[in-house]
């Protein structure tokens, strides 16, 4: 089965998962089919390295804003690929700033993507400028991520894997989705099913495979 050819994805995750290269490596393919593609950067990256640093509280909700109108000033494709959402946005000023004010907005964004996929920490961290905080935080805003999509009722498809093993599995869940009656995004927890056992198993696996490769 093949993905629609019109399609709404939403990649989120946390810092150094490789949402960036899935970014790019699912436009590539939306090419190769001959779609029409937009693919809409980071902001909160783009802000970063503009100014050299992280921003304060109170610029998060220009930050986040900016990247919705970003998102939504593309209509005229086949494919719009969004490398985060104002989610994320919101998640670190959660984590950072203890000010939840940006979720309601960022969560009624999400409501207009056909898929949401939330890249797996199985990756290695590595540093890449000043916006990453540390492989410390990987965690808390996976959960924190994890929490305010389930809150609003959003589904979504957890993507594993290294290299072609990453693309092929986040394919498959564009792929296998559907798109709810009242416009919800619609994707699921695992690979497998909606067991979070199952999907610590698979992470699990996934980490041990790195290891040994790795020697």
């Amino acid at each position: 089965m093949s993905p629609p050819t019109r399609l709404r994805v939403a990649l989120l995750g946390a810092e150094s998962t490789g949402k960036s290269q899935l970014a790019q490596d699912l436009a590539e393919h939306a090419r190769t089919n001959q779609w029409r593609v937009a693919l809409v950067p980071e902001h909160l990256r783009l802000w970063c390295e503009t100014h050299g640093r992280t921003p304060r509280a109170d610029e998060q909700w220009g930050i986040a804003e900016a990247h919705r109108q970003h998102i939504d000033a593309h209509t005229d494709c086949d494919w719009l690929i969004a490398d985060t959402t104002p989610l994320m946005v919101a998640v670190y000023s959660d984590l950072l700033f203890q000010d939840l004010s940006l979720y309601p907005m960022a969560l009624d964004h999400l409501m207009g993507f056909d898929r949401i996929l939330v890249t797996g920490l199985d990756l290695p961290w590595v540093a890449d400028g000043v916006q990453r905080d540390g492989p410390h935080v990987r965690g808390p805003v996976d959960q924190r991520l994890r929490a305010a999509l389930e809150s609003r009722g959003l589904r979504y498809q957890v993507v594993y894997g290294f290299g072609p093993q990453r693309l092929a599995a986040a394919l498959r869940g564009l792929a296998t989705g559907s798109q709810a009656g009242d416009g919800r995004a619609v994707a699921w927890q695992c690979a497998n099913c909606s067991d979070p056992d199952c999907e610590h198993r698979l992470f699990t696996q996934l980490v041990r495979q790195r290891r040994s490769l790795n020697g």
